[in-house]
């Protein structure tokens, strides 16, 4: 793993409802998921990028927080 590709800031999805998804995108040059998890209110999840993972899509009412903030997705 190389650590000038990597992020390694922690990030933190927590459910305000049943069923949020998070999806894992995969890095490269071709964009694809390559994990999901579904969280039920109050579940909170933390991850952080790695080698394989470049991005990430959270569906569903959930607040994020990363080392750039606190958003709620709606």
């Amino acid at each position: 793993m190389s650590d000038s590709s990597v992020n390694t800031d922690f990030f933190v999805v927590k459910a305000l409802e049943d069923g949020v998804n998070v999806i894992g995108l995969t890095r490269g040059n071709d964009t694809k998921f390559h994990h999901s998890e579904k969280l039920d209110k109050g579940e909170v999840m933390i991850a952080q990028f790695t080698d394989h993972t470049s991005a990430v899509k959270v569906r569903g009412k959930a607040v994020i927080q990363t080392s750039h903030g606190e958003l709620e997705n709606s």
